[in-house]
């Protein structure tokens, strides 16, 4: 097989392979009928290609075949006999030459594929079948890779994909971009997906790796393709701006080994200013916009850390400060926990660990390894290692990746030394 069509195809896949299945399922009306049909395209490109040559629009070409393939399922299941005329009649607006070029036209319906984001993300759906069905229309991944990201079975994920289909048409979910009055609520389902997924990346929930770059990837293109389509919405550029802001620190936090270094610790070297400026610059431009949202706040607290040039230059004041308003406006027991911890950076351990002590009541928090991770990290500052080795067991108890366990066991290793010197001074 050719190898540049190949590599031609599978760019194409990626790149463009959303946004195609998003047309086709305009047009048939089907996600599985839309999916074979593209399958098919492609499989037809990879014989194709190597004999004719690339086309000039291998998108265009893709999107064209396939489309005809819908129109070929359609005669040859012949039913749904109204579907089949309006495929028909909307298929005549569409020119192909005989390489099997589409016209240009065909291949600009930016609506479609917030159609798609928004009907992959409906609230009838359960929050795992979103993110699965995202993840595989509009992101382009295959089964097995969602599962190899999430570290589930196959079987479980192609399960979730099924019950989505179907979900959306028993329920009669509509394959449309939400009225104004309602594209808002819609657009928050969308960009808590989208960000559901980046953070599966950012920090594994479980296994051995800390970071799964591919889902990071995905995430930020997808939130890519909501600014595009969405230009004016700044909690789309405030989502963009937090993870760019996030994933900038990505070849930092962790070492060659494999370690967990966290942040006060990162070789800042390190750290992708591309990606920091893009997200600064989206940070200025969504707050100048006036419609502040918890997106735009988190980016800005991000940034904050971003433009600092050591660890000790941080402006901790200000990233409480943004806390305060964060919870102010979306008040929850994890924005009160960073809070306290900014406090604690900023006008002393003391304060901070009260204001953390005060949030310790909350089931929510006891059950949070993080919060005992931070608990433990401030009586560590604070010489107080007894109670700080209670809180990274309890920190360890709860965590589920292996990374963050095995750099808790690290800081137990520390104070447990410590405390043998502190006994044995002249061992």
């Amino acid at each position: 097989m050719n190898t540049d069509a190949k590599a031609a195809a599978e760019r194409v896949f990626r790149q463009e392979s959303g946004r195609i299945l998003a047309t086709l399922i305009r047009f048939s009306g089907s996600f599985d009928r839309a999916e074979e049909a593209m399958q098919e395209a492609f499989s037809a490109a990879l014989t194709s290609w190597p004999e004719k040559g690339i086309p000039q629009n291998p998108a265009a070409w893709i999107t064209a075949i396939a489309n005809r393939k819908v129109i070929d399922q359609s005669r040859r299941e012949r039913t749904r006999q109204e579907k089949q005329d309006s495929l028909r009649y909307q298929t005549r607006t569409i020119a192909y030459s005989e390489s099997g070029e589409a016209d240009e036209t065909f291949m600009h319906f930016p609506d479609d594929r917030l159609r798609l984001i928004c009907t992959c993300c409906h609230p009838a759906l359960r929050p795992e079948a979103q993110v699965a069905l995202t993840l595989k229309t509009l992101g382009g991944l295959t089964v097995a890779e969602i599962a190899k990201a999430f570290l589930i079975s196959e079987p479980t994920v192609a399960q979730r994909i099924v019950r989505a289909k179907r979900k959306i048409q028993e329920a009669g979910i509509p394959y449309e971009v939400p009225s104004p009055d309602r594209l808002p609520e819609r657009l928050a389902s969308v960009q808590a997906v989208i960000y559901l997924i980046f953070n599966e990346g950012y920090i594994a929930t479980a296994g051995d790796r800390l970071i799964r770059s591919d889902l990071c990837a995905e995430a930020i293109q997808l939130a890519r393709v909501l600014c595009e389509l969405l230009p004016h919405e700044p909690e789309n550029m405030g989502l963009l701006a937090l993870m760019l802001l996030h994933d900038s620190r990505r070849d930092a936090r962790v070492n060659l080994s494999g370690e967990l270094i966290p942040l006060e610790e990162q070789d800042r070297s390190l750290w992708h200013a591309g990606q920091i400026y893009e997200g600064l610059r989206l940070v200025e431009s969504a707050l100048r916009a006036g419609a502040v949202g918890p997106y735009q706040l988190q980016a800005a607290i991000a940034g904050v850390h971003a433009e600092a040039k050591t660890a000790r230059d941080t402006d901790w004041l200000q990233i409480a400060a943004l806390y305060q308003e964060l919870a102010r406006r979306h008040p929850s027991a994890v924005v009160w926990l960073n809070h306290a911890v900014a406090v604690a950076m900023s006008e002393g351990l003391e304060h901070g660990l009260m204001l953390i002590d005060q949030l310790g009541d909350t089931a929510e928090l006891k059950s949070y390894y993080l919060y005992h991770a931070a608990r433990a990290d401030i009586l560590r500052r604070m010489q107080r290692r007894d109670e700080a080795l209670e809180e990274y067991q309890r920190a360890i108890a709860l965590t589920t990746n292996a990374v963050e366990q095995q750099y808790l066991h690290r800081r137990v290793a520390e104070l447990t030394r410590c405390r043998h010197d502190l006994v044995y001074p002249d061992g």
